[in-house]
């Protein structure tokens, strides 16, 4: 590659970077303009694993949810609900998740579960369970993800942070 086309990749990518701090300046802005998004936005910083990157996307995509919808709508809307597989004659396949929901928010929730996986401790443990009950790494951060959500969904409705002793109890 010649010395001016990597040059010109290297401006354009610290220029699309310096955009996508400006872009979360303003959403962190606009986060503190609202008290309840701003309360929202906090409970969910208190999850080890999400940080503010992370918990201002996972709080665009719920902030735009009805308020009416239960916990279950929001776990099909983030695609990460179980569906069984059935087709002609294969009907015994494995159930996966129904990747029918909102990718974004999919994506979101993957990282934050792998961190809080290692770092919260009651999360810890469920990964951990899950994976000696035989899971895949990549089925136990998805029950990881889904179990998140939940917590998500509870923090916000009932206004408050993150428990872990909520989330999974030691040595259960």
């Amino acid at each position: 590659m010649s010395d001016i086309v990597q040059n010109d990749i290297e401006v354009n990518i610290r220029h699309l970077e310096r955009r996508i701090e400006r872009l979360r300046e303003q959403a962190r802005e606009l986060i503190h303009e609202y008290p309840d998004l701003e309360r929202a936005f906090l409970h969910l910083t208190s999850v080890k694993g999400i940080a503010q990157a992370a918990g201002i996307q996972i709080l665009a995509e719920l902030s735009i949810l009805p308020s009416d919808m239960d916990v279950r709508q929001w776990v099909a809307h983030a695609g990460i609900d179980p569906m069984q597989f059935q087709s002609g004659t294969s009907i015994d396949k494995p159930s996966r998740i129904s990747r029918r929901g909102n990718v974004h928010l999919r994506r979101a929730l993957f990282l934050p579960a792998l961190v809080a996986a290692q770092h919260e401790p009651h999360v810890a443990a469920f990964y951990q369970k899950l994976l000696r009950r035989g899971k895949t790494k990549m089925q136990a951060n998805v029950a990881v993800m889904r179990k998140l959500l939940h917590a998500i969904y509870g923090m916000l409705k009932h206004d408050r942070d993150f428990d872990g002793e909520k989330f999974y109890v030691l040595g259960a």
